[in-house]
């Protein structure tokens, strides 16, 4: 079979250090022939960087290459959709970039599309490819667990705003830690539920602590004036199974560390699950009226689950899969944190539509 020919629409730090990393990775099942971005200089450096021969700063005269077989959106949020859904119509497979839209509305049009066109749409969402996910993935698929019930799921930081980029505008990023690593946390939880379908979600956002130029923060200061996202987030949801999810997302927040894992209760056993780290693992159960806590050794080693991702993207492509990570997944995540930040406004429990 060809080698299948890749674009990438958005050249930045996401696009040089994962999607293209990752396509860089399988030389001899695809290769990039072509890069976009608005920024010139920034198109001509992810080029020169991965040895690429076509450079656009209009994705538009991109697509219109018949050769290429799928592309990478890696813009900011506010620019998912557009590419993405005139990428599926031109015929290419697209990797697009977390969350999936800037909300559900714009994620039912691009997953639309993408049943129309019999695409795959896949969403970039790596915690799952890690050596954690799939370790308790399986664990859990082989009924160890029992029926999970409850998670609280956290994406937390002390002190960590991303102050470059498009972080922390609300016009081109949609929402703060909740639609930016909350969306990860609540992927890999709702992932190792087996996807139940979300019904109702209540919530609350705060946007203090991210507009106080008197706090340090870790990855360098950032003119306070601009912050229009919230800094820290919590959510309930209630889910059609009765399973709930307790889910916890800040940049800042006065606390003990930067969590980021998801912790799961189960009939017949629990557990607390680390994206990554050193023993990322602990499992609770009991045998015989004693109780344990177990960690396992063995847990698959994966070098970089951003790279495994694109690998599993091209695998789905030249294998005829089902996208490893559908765009409807998207649409779940991106309608849950519609129904949090409305909660936050109204005060009241908001409905939750996943339909397209």
């Amino acid at each position: 079979m060809k080698k299948l020919k890749i674009g990438i629409i958005g050249s930045g730090g996401i696009a040089q250090n994962a999607h293209m990393k990752g396509y860089a990775s399988i030389p001899d099942e695809c290769e990039i022939v072509a890069v976009s971005d608005i920024n010139p200089d920034v198109a001509k450096a992810a080029a020169e960087k991965y040895n690429v021969k076509d450079i656009y700063t209009d994705y538009k005269e991109l697509l219109k290459d018949n050769e290429i077989d799928a592309v990478s959106v890696a813009t900011p949020n506010a620019y998912h959709k557009q590419p993405t859904i005139d990428a599926l119509n031109a015929g290419k497979h697209v990797l697009c970039e977390k969350p999936l839209a800037m909300d559900a509305s714009e994620a039912r049009e691009m997953c639309a599309a993408a049943k129309a066109t019999g695409k795959i749409l896949q969403v970039a969402l790596q915690s799952r490819f890690g050596g954690p996910a799939r370790f308790m993935k399986d664990y859990i698929d082989q009924g160890n667990m029992g029926d999970i019930y409850f998670a609280r799921a956290q994406a937390l930081r002390r002190r960590g705003v991303p102050g470059w980029g498009v972080f922390i505008d609300k016009e081109k990023q949609g929402g703060g830690p909740l639609i930016d690593i909350g969306v990860h946390i609540l992927d890999f939880t709702l992932f190792l539920m087996g996807y139940p379908k979300p019904v109702v979600a209540s919530g609350k956002t705060w946007d203090t602590m991210g507009k106080n130029p008197e706090l340090w923060n870790s990855w360098g200061d950032y003119d306070r004036s601009k912050f229009t996202v919230e800094d820290f987030a919590v959510g309930l949801i209630k889910f059609d199974n009765g399973a709930v999810i307790s889910l916890e997302s800040s940049f800042m927040g006065n606390l003990d560390g930067d969590p980021f894992e998801t912790q799961l209760f189960g009939t017949k056993a629990g557990a607390k699950v680390r994206v990554y780290g050193d023993n990322p693992i602990e499992i609770y159960t009991e045998k015989d009226r004693q109780l344990f806590n177990m960690q396992p050794k063995n847990i698959p080693h994966v070098e970089s689950s951003h790279v495994a991702e694109v690998q599993a993207f091209v695998d789905a492509i030249k294998n005829n899969k089902p996208s490893p990570v559908p765009g409807e997944n998207g649409l779940i995540l991106n309608a849950i944190f519609d129904a949090i930040y409305k909660s936050s406004v109204s005060g009241k429990e908001e409905a939750i539509d996943v339909s397209f």
